[in-house]
């Protein structure tokens, strides 16, 4: 049987007069964190529909989260090659 990780990512919202906060924290099996944010706001001509500000602002907090492990995989992979790397995508 392949050995199995588990990586948990947990999801935090918070809105406050319009304005969505989210937060996404990844956890590792080793005990390592990464935490990305993401923020909405509602437009003044627009309609507050919460549910809307929740899903951009937690796709924002993912992105974030993803690039932020991909900075930390550079880093990485800099200290094991001795070669200067940065990954993007």
């Amino acid at each position: 049987m392949r050995a199995v990780k588990e990586w948990r990512v947990d999801l935090m919202i918070g809105e406050d007069d319009g304005r969505t906060y989210a937060e996404a924290q990844l956890r590792t099996e080793l005990g390592d964190r990464v935490v990305g944010t993401g923020r909405a706001f509602v437009s003044p001509d627009d309609y507050d529909v919460p549910e809307i500000g929740d899903e951009v602002a937690v796709a924002r907090a993912l992105r974030d989260l993803g690039a932020q492990l991909l900075a930390v995989a550079s880093a990485d992979i800099t200290e094991v090659t001795r070669d200067r790397v940065q990954l993007t995508r």
